[in-house]
């Protein structure tokens, strides 16, 4: 059975690279499945919200401990 793991890269107080990768086990062999996503998310109100709406609890808090309880990073016309 396909399991999931996610990966925080490059974690500073502005933003973070979050890599997702499907793998499988055979007989105590885990193998990845197809190619890694990765996605970046901005510690901007955006970000923040992205954040919260897409990644799971364990890895929210990891990233809200190092970026703190304000954003750092202004909205710009893109993410908007």
């Amino acid at each position: 059975m396909p399991y999931e793991k996610i990966t925080l890269d490059m974690l500073t107080t502005e933003s973070v690279s979050v890599k997702t990768q499907q793998y499988i086990d055979v007989s105590g062999t885990e193998y990845p499945i197809g190619e890694p996503h990765r996605k970046a998310y901005t510690n901007s109100l955006s970000g923040r919200e992205q954040v919260t709406d897409e990644l799971p609890a364990t890895q929210q808090s990891a990233i809200f401990a190092i970026w703190g309880s304000t954003p750092t990073v202004e909205e710009s016309e893109q993410e908007a």
